[in-house]
């Protein structure tokens, strides 16, 4: 099954923001910006629990083969992982929409300085500058 590109949307498939010269970091006009990309990537997500639950009920059958059987389960259970993943994901995503409403959306909760309009555009729900995830990358490996 393949999807339309056009219809499909996602966390990164949006205009960049363009700043101007002198413009406040996080101001509503970016807010919004932020707001819009989290909003529709939390959509295509939902859609997609949405899709897994039909999906999963329409192709479920008791096959008297074995090995179908354990294909279809194997299946489902790589399809049940990835909907873990994308239900941590819409949590993150929910974080950072009360960071919006909050005002603290943008600023590294480790430092309080601003992880910047391109990083959040590439990682909207990050919470860490540059800098500090770096650190904790590294600190991560120590601890192996």
């Amino acid at each position: 099954m393949t999807e339309n590109p056009k219809v499909a949307v996602s966390p990164f498939s949006f205009e960049s923001y363009q700043e101007k010269p002198g413009e406040e970091y996080m101001n509503p006009e970016q807010l919004r910006h932020f707001q819009t990309i989290l909003k529709r990537w939390k959509a295509e997500l939902m859609t997609e629990v949405d899709r897994t639950v039909t999906h999963m009920k329409d192709d479920a059958a008791n096959f008297p083969d074995p090995n179908d059987r354990a294909t279809q389960e194997s299946e489902f259970s790589l399809e049940l992982r990835t909907r873990d993943r994308e239900r941590k994901l819409i949590k993150k995503i929910d974080e950072a929409l009360k960071e919006i409403e909050s005002g603290n959306y943008g600023y590294c909760e480790s430092c309080g300085i601003e992880i910047g309009i391109r990083r959040l555009e590439a990682r909207p729900t990050a919470t860490l500058c540059i800098d500090c995830k770096t650190l904790d990358e590294i600190r991560e490996k120590q601890m192996g």
